[in-house]
């Protein structure tokens, strides 16, 4: 999907999506202790790549962190700066994001990599790499799968990945994967689908 195509999915339902996945209260335990782990294991100010409503990149400032959000989505945007006041929050596209290079210490993707189309990838992650400083940590989250396989997700089209397919692509983009992670989905979880996420450094 393109950008704009995103954009308007997103935006079309994000009161309702606000709704179902707006508050930290939501998420699952496991994810939160994952990016709690990972907030704290980084240094530097912390990018929330995909930020959406704006519940994690809160969960991030709340641990004492200088924190951005950008999104894609107007809408997303407009509920994080009520929600979450004292934090800055973006509209922007990860094709170029409007930071210098090595500006942050970490950078957190999740799940907002999922409508990438899978040729596009590469170069996301490759200017994910330059506004992360050297040795600065990205964590991403996926849903799993086999790899590149598009699924029919509840706001648009999305793509499964796994571990070893995105170790190859962070790789090629001056990322060390450090971690890796997959599981399937509790009972009454928002998603059934299983959930993955990679750690990785900047070279």
């Amino acid at each position: 999907m393109t950008d704009s195509q995103i954009t308007a999915a997103y935006d079309a339902r994000a009161a309702e999506y606000i709704a179902l996945a707006g508050e930290l209260e939501q998420m699952e335990a496991p994810d939160i202790e994952l990016i709690g782990r990972w907030r704290d294991g980084t240094s530097g100010p912390l990018l929330d790549a995909g930020c959406g409503p704006g519940l994690w990149t809160a969960f991030l400032h709340d641990g004492g962190r200088e924190v951005r959000g950008i999104d894609l989505s107007e809408e997303f945007i407009a509920a994080a700066r009520l929600r979450h006041p004292g934090i800055e929050f973006q509209v922007g596209s990860f094709r170029e994001l409007p930071f210098a290079d090595a500006s942050f210490g970490g950078l957190l993707a999740w799940y907002s990599l999922i409508h990438t189309p899978p040729e596009d990838l590469t170069g996301i992650l490759a200017e994910f790499a330059r506004v992360l400083a050297p040795g600065g940590s990205i964590l991403i989250g996926f849903f799993d799968g086999e790899p590149r396989l598009p699924f029919a997700h509840a706001v648009a089209p999305a793509y499964y990945w796994d571990a070893a397919s995105l170790t190859a692509l962070l790789d090629a983009a001056g990322l060390t994967v450090t971690a890796s992670d997959r599981r399937d989905r509790a009972p009454g979880a928002i998603s059934t689908r299983p959930h993955g996420s990679v750690t990785a450094i900047r070279r």
